[in-house]
């Protein structure tokens, strides 16, 4: 088994095979049984994990889960891993998003180069013709998203705003699977494409914070027991 297969693998049989009261996981030996992998893998997969505070390793004792001080790449493998995420927690970093992606906007409008706007185009008439077929805009916005992070030409800004779009991954296509919500953003992303490429700094920031209330909104609603769009309807799993 491949490590970056291993990773979310091991954090979910970990997550859902470690004692209740103590926390205590299986041992390297019974997961490298488990894995048919070697105990030096399972090691190495561990630190890993470690490192992202997700287990703790106690000499003479065992392997602990510490999942109440996760980081956030961890709360992102927990994702990519199919584990059930704490709405709050999702609505805290849809929050924090949208604090990098007003920002992120207003920088592209200075540091965009032609290339990220032909990329910026592209996306847009891809998002238009499943407008037109009323698909879901899910991968083309998040796609639309990262390019203008992207266009602040810094690397470690889009390393972190990327793994916003890993933990919404499973949550994105329920989000745009209403055709009215993926018109209306598709519109609004025109709009702010737009203040771009005029390198309108203070309209796009205000566009991308109009945009992402309605992300803000929707997971409020959910956290509530209420879609913003459907007062009656029930709280959603993450």
């Amino acid at each position: 088994m491949k490590e970056n297969g291993l990773l979310p693998e091991l954090a979910a049989y970990l997550y859902t095979h470690s004692d209740p009261e103590r926390g205590r996981t299986p041992s390297e030996r019974e997961l490298a049984e488990h894995f048919s992998v070697s105990r030096g893998q399972i090691r190495e997969a561990l630190a890993i994990l470690e490192a992202m505070r997700i287990v703790e390793r106690r000499a003479k004792s065992g392997i602990y889960l510490t999942t109440t001080d996760t980081s956030v790449e961890a709360l992102a493998l927990f994702a990519k891993a199919g584990l059930p995420l704490d709405p709050i927690q999702i609505y805290e970093t849809v929050e924090l998003r949208k604090i990098h992606e007003i920002k992120a906007a207003e920088l592209a409008c200075t540091r965009a180069t032609e290339e990220n706007f032909e990329r910026l185009r592209e996306i847009l008439a891809r998002s238009e013709e499943k407008v037109a077929k009323g698909e879901p805009l899910a991968r083309e916005d998040r796609d639309f998203h990262l390019e203008i992070v992207r266009a602040t030409k810094n690397s470690v800004f889009h390393k972190i705003c990327s793994i916003y779009y890993v933990m919404g991954e499973q949550r994105l296509p329920v989000y745009f699977s209403d055709p009215e919500r993926g018109r209306r953003s598709h519109a609004e992303h025109i709009q702010i494409y737009e203040a771009l490429e005029r390198r309108d700094g203070n309209l796009a920031q205000a566009l991308m914070s109009a945009h992402l209330q309605g992300a803000e909104s929707y997971w409020k609603g959910l956290i509530s027991g209420t879609d913003a769009n459907n007062p009656n309807s029930e709280l959603e799993s993450a």
